[in-house]
């Protein structure tokens, strides 16, 4: 007997593994199919013998079986381990049946009871925290296998339908919708899947971190799923706004006629159906755009709420893709001439904004993207289409030209004609953003998240072409500066300006009529503000910072270069003083007076204020106790004041030593205040003589108030405020040194002629304040010494022994700045 043929092989299972690749899987299916039903006679043997079906569920029921048995052993070791647990729980019951030893009197049950707590407790802790973790873990890796596996079969779902059959015009109208809609279930059926494995993995990076391995699969096989995903559901996107016969033509006409809002816009025209789908593809990519943002942040370890707007939406990225491309065309024939790229730019976003801002921002709101704009992502969207252009085509081009040398002069015209152009297109872009508030744009303010929108980005990258603009800006200032600097009549103090000491105001006023700047001071700072004003739709604060360093803060340094150059130049004197000097070293002062204080009004906005935190945000170490200031200009305002010290300190000198100079007969002479003289035929005592001022001190005193009275005009009220009270002090010590060490001898007459010597000098200072004595005290404390009687010169005599006591007498009297030297001195000489 024969032995009954042997079962016929098993048939190979298609591998159906890899989810990257639809046509892989597809492939491998027609494969199987191929070999395994060559001819018809092998169809019709497996449709009545059911050889290759038997050979599948056979193959089906031995894969089952093996994943039960995986799945048994998993159980019985989890089985185990809780049976470990419940021992642990046994003996815990044990050891606190035993507590009742506590009370043995042998103490036994004592050190049984220390022994549990000592080691039983811990031990026990710690095994259930490692059950607790284990039991945690399992519990996420089922949950995740689960998503992951609902994600799988969405994405696999969604990937097999074909974009092209979608929006066919042979499939009945009820086909295609029943298919959009199963498809558009998946879709967001596989995208909350994502979201739920999202929100598990950032539970697992905020409290279990040495679940790294588990995190790792899972994210390397979401990341699969979506770049298979992805590109479908973009090329639908894609597909649908063809069927909308989107993208729309440019130009109406053929001779490029301005109403380019008179086009018809696809989007307002939709049929309700197609409005449907658009819709829901639109909110769909919103929600995978969305998904992708969260999981670069967990990746980025960035789970802070951010609070930086993101401008760029997909969908709108899709719209204006296609319009790209066909503006692009047209912007390569204007490469010298880009005002035409800037305008044509501009009508194709102001065209299209109503319509997206009609239909597409409702959409936004219901797919609930808080704080996102459509017409804010549209313009943002058609900024990058002309930046991109601008970066690759037209300032590469220039920035080649500038680094050659015979090309360099050209360049200064080109690149600063488009920064011109750019200006004017981000505010007209910017007023296309605020349509209801457009007032705002022609007050310059662009505060805001639209701020970003902005051409000038181009810069932000690219730190060679920010120099290169930062020196063709600081060279064009310079050019417009040098042509003022020639005429004198912009270094001379309005006629017009203030003048005099107002006691009643006591607040710095900062305009050029009251610190009596001259005009090259206001027509430098205009400069200055002209740069700084050009890059302030800059998004960056780093780049406008270093941009402001580069262009504003060099023309400052400069100009100050300019200052110091001048005041050299006026040849301050003792020996050959003249009016015109000292008129334009106050000039000198009062500017940098004027531009330290307008600097300092800037540093206090708060722009400034944001790019000094941005720098020093920036540097890693501090070098100086400058780096620690809020002041941006800070630098700049202390050489300011350093200069205007130095300036007013050299004026002060040279006044001072020219009365020096005038007075030093008068106080050199000893025998002026000595002699009695005759008085006899005057028909008075001598105590009652006014007696004029002496004649070796008339000079000095004439020349004295002359040269407060032209400071004064010219000089801000401030620095004559402080030049005044100096000049004060040091004629003070200058005259009660010179007293004190000139071994001058005073009669009666003597003394009085040097108090009325002294009360015509501080009458000089009577205008400018209503105590002009205070600010000098050592004269009237000499005077004091000098009237004093006999009796009582001799008392302070023997008591200035004593250097304690003496000091003690000398303030019980008034004499508070004058030394026990000097003191003695003074009594020492006179009669």
């Amino acid at each position: 007997m024969e032995s009954p043929p042997p079962p016929p092989p098993l048939v190979t299972l298609p591998k159906m593994n890899d989810l990257t690749t639809k046509q892989h899987n597809i492939d491998e299916i027609i494969g199987f199919l191929d070999q395994n039903l060559k001819t018809k006679q092998d169809l019709f043997i497996e449709s009545t013998q059911f050889l290759i079906s038997s050979s599948l569920t056979k193959q089906c029921s031995q894969i089952q079986s093996y994943l039960l048995n995986r799945i048994t052993k998993r159980t019985v070791s989890w089985i185990s381990r809780s049976f470990k647990a419940n021992s642990s729980f046994h003996q815990l019951t044990l050891s606190l049946q035993n507590l009742s030893l506590l009370t043995s009197p042998h103490g036994v049950g004592s050190k049984r009871f220390r022994w549990v707590l000592s080691d039983e407790l811990p031990r026990l802790a710690k095994e259930l925290n490692r059950v607790e973790s284990v039991r945690s873990y399992l519990e996420t890796a089922v949950q995740l296998e689960a998503s992951v596996g609902d994600l799988e079969d969405a994405a696999l779902y969604v990937m097999a339908c074909h974009t092209g059959n979608m929006f066919s015009s042979k499939l009945s109208v009820s086909s295609i919708s029943d298919d959009n809609a199963r498809k558009h279930d998946k879709l967001l059926q596989a995208i909350k899947s994502m979201n739920d494995i999202e929100q598990v993995l950032v539970v697992i990076v905020k409290f279990h971190s040495q679940w790294l391995c588990l995190l790792r699969s899972v994210d390397v096989r979401v990341d699969k799923i979506l770049a298979a995903l992805r590109p479908k559901v973009f090329a639908d996107h894609r597909a649908l706004l063809a069927s909308l016969g989107w993208p729309p033509k440019l130009l109406q006409s053929e001779n490029g006629s301005e109403q380019i809002t008179d086009l018809p816009n696809p989007l307002v025209l939709m049929l309700e159906d197609k409005r449907r789908n658009y819709s829901q593809s639109f909110i769909a990519l919103c929600a995978l755009q969305h998904l992708q943002d969260k999981r670069e942040e967990r990746q980025n370890n960035n789970l802070k709420k951010s609070e930086k707007r993101n401008l760029r939406l997909w969908s709108i990225d899709e719209l204006v893709s296609p319009i790209s491309s066909r503006m692009e065309y047209h912007f390569g024939k204007w490469t010298e001439q880009p005002e035409y790229m800037f305008a044509l730019t501009y009508k194709v976003t102001r065209g299209f904004i109503t319509g997206v801002d009609d239909v597409l921002q409702p959409i936004i709101d219901k797919a609930g993207l808080i704080s996102c704009s459509a017409k804010e992502a549209w313009v943002y969207a058609m900024v990058q289409v002309l930046s991109g252009f601008l970066e690759k085509k037209v300032i590469a081009l220039l920035a080649e030209r500038y680094n050659a040398k015979h090309l360099k002069s050209d360049v200064l015209s080109s690149w600063l004609h488009l920064v011109d152009l750019i200006i004017a297109f981000d505010k007209k872009m910017q007023c296309l953003v605020n349509l209801d508030t457009c007032f705002l744009v022609e007050s310059g303010n662009f505060e805001g998240p639209s701020r970003g929108m902005s051409v000038l980005s181009i810069f932000c990258d690219r730190h060679d072409w920010l120099k290169i603009w930062a020196k063709l800006e600081f060279k064009n200032a310079w050019t417009k500066l040098n042509t003022e600097l020639k005429e004198e009549k912009m270094w001379v103090v309005s006629g017009t300006c203030k003048s005099g000491i107002d006691t009643d105001q006591e607040h710095l006023l900062s305009t050029t009529e009251d610190l009596k700047a001259p005009p090259i001071a206001d027509f430098f700072l205009k400069v200055i503000w002209e740069m700084i004003e050009r890059c302030q739709t800059m998004p960056s604060l780093l780049p406008r910072a270093q941009f402001i360093r580069s262009a504003a803060g060099r023309f400052i340094w400069y100009f100050f270069k300019i200052l110091l150059l001048r005041f050299k130049a006026t040849e301050l004197s003792p020996h050959n003083f003249d009016d015109g000097s000292i008129v334009r070293a106050c000039g000198l002062i009062n500017a940098s007076r004027y531009i330290s204080i307008k600097l300092q009004e800037w540093s206090d906005a708060v722009d400034f204020l944001e790019m000094k935190i941005a720098e020093n945000d920036s540097s890693k170490k501090k070098l100086d106790d400058r780096m620690d200031s809020d002041c941006f200009f800070d630098e700049e305002i202390r050489s300011l004041s350093e200069m205007e010290t130095n300036w007013l300190v050299e004026i002060i000198a040279v006044i001072l030593r020219q009365f020096e100079i005038l007075s030093w007969e008068y106080v050199q002479n000893k025998y002026s205040f000595e002699e009695d003289q005759d008085y006899s035929n005057l028909g008075a005592s001598r105590d009652s003589i006014d007696l004029v001022v002496s004649n070796d001190f008339v000079e000095a005193l004439d020349a004295l108030k002359s040269w407060l009275n032209i400071v004064k005009k010219n000089l801000n009220k401030k620095d004559f405020l402080d030049l005044w009270r100096s000049i004060a002090e040091g004629l003070d010590h200058y005259i009660s040194s010179s007293i004190s060490t000139s071994e001058i001898r005073f009669s009666k007459i003597g003394i009085n002629q040097f108090d009325a010597d002294m009360q015509a000098l501080i009458f000089i200072f009577q205008p400018y304040c209503a105590r002009p004595h205070a600010f000098f005290p050592c004269i009237n404390e000499i005077l004091k010494l000098l009237k004093l009687k006999e009796e009582e010169a001799n008392i302070i005599k023997g008591l200035l022994s004593s250097e304690e006591s003496g000091r003690k007498c000398l303030h019980l009297r008034g004499i508070r700045h004058l030394s026990v030297n000097q003191v003695l001195q003074v009594l020492r000489y006179r009669n």
